[in-house]
């Protein structure tokens, strides 16, 4: 699945390439290019497909822009400590002015963080904060492996699950919020990317084999501020739509129906 991490980096490219970018990602061209996505990758044949990639292209736009948003509140608040689950080519330890102190783990799978090293080193990247790996599946004990890193759950940590929560099965959410809750002292921040309720449904059958939206299997709740109240975290739910035209790139169309809670999610540990 870590491919697909390449695919975002190609989209951070294509953004960081416009004139009236939404944020800078030097090292997204480097990824894709390693990763066999640039300049260009073949576009869709159909209509319908070529829809459907602008549609994610956009989310993935957004969603970064919220992101950085939120790391930049969490360390304007004191936060020193920033965990990334399902790191992929994130290269905010790269692009981002953090205060002195900060510690950035990057939690994934060996394979995505070799490939991510090796292009790194091709580029001589310097990280802005001290970048640590932790090469553990999410799937497995990757708070033990987090702790053996260094990351300690008694100072308030600034945790992203980006792009991540949509793979995974409803009990495979649920465990991993319980986990991070449990690492998490109050003042501590969370952002999360959640799958728009009716997104499978509407991505999921033109999907091609192997392609990102052929693996989505998860949708948010329909109500995500109850749902992470109910772990402990204080939460603001928005949508896309909402934030794009607070960013200055609203939709160019209208909503096919009433918007329901939206899938960005920022949360403050209390």
């Amino acid at each position: 699945m870590w491919a697909t991490a390449v695919g975002v980096a190609r989209v951070r490219a294509l953004e960081t390439e416009r004139q009236d970018a939404l944020f800078r990602d030097p090292l997204a061209q480097a990824f894709a290019a390693a990763g066999g996505l640039w300049p260009s990758s073949p576009a869709p044949d159909d209509e319908a497909a070529r829809r459907r990639r602008l549609a994610v292209s956009y989310s993935i736009v957004i969603r970064t822009k919220f992101l950085d948003d939120l790391l930049q509140q969490a360390s304007a608040a004191g936060v020193r400590q920033v965990v990334l689950l399902g790191a992929g080519m994130d290269s905010r330890a790269f692009r981002i002015d953090w205060p002195d102190g900060t510690r950035l783990f990057e939690v994934d799978t060996a394979a995505p963080l070799d490939f991510k090293a090796s292009v790194l080193r091709q580029e001589r990247a310097v990280a802005r904060c001290e970048r640590i790996a932790v090469a553990v599946d999410l799937r497995e004990d990757w708070p033990t492996a987090l702790a053996a890193a260094g990351h300690d759950p008694t100072e308030p940590t600034a945790w992203i699950a980006e792009g991540l929560l949509i793979y995974l099965p409803q009990d495979a959410v649920e465990l991993l919020l319980a986990r991070i809750s449990t690492q998490s002292t109050a003042g501590s921040r969370m952002g999360l990317t959640l799958g728009s309720r009716g997104v499978i449904e509407r991505f999921g059958p033109g999907a091609a084999p192997g392609s990102a939206a052929s693996m989505w299997v998860s949708e948010m709740p329909d109500d995500p501020v109850s749902w992470l109240a109910g772990h402990g975290w204080e939460a603001e739910s928005h949508t896309l739509r909402e934030r794009a035209a607070a960013y200055g790139r609203p939709f160019s169309s209208p909503p096919q129906s009433e918007e329901r809670p939206g899938g960005l999610i920022s949360a403050i540990r209390r």
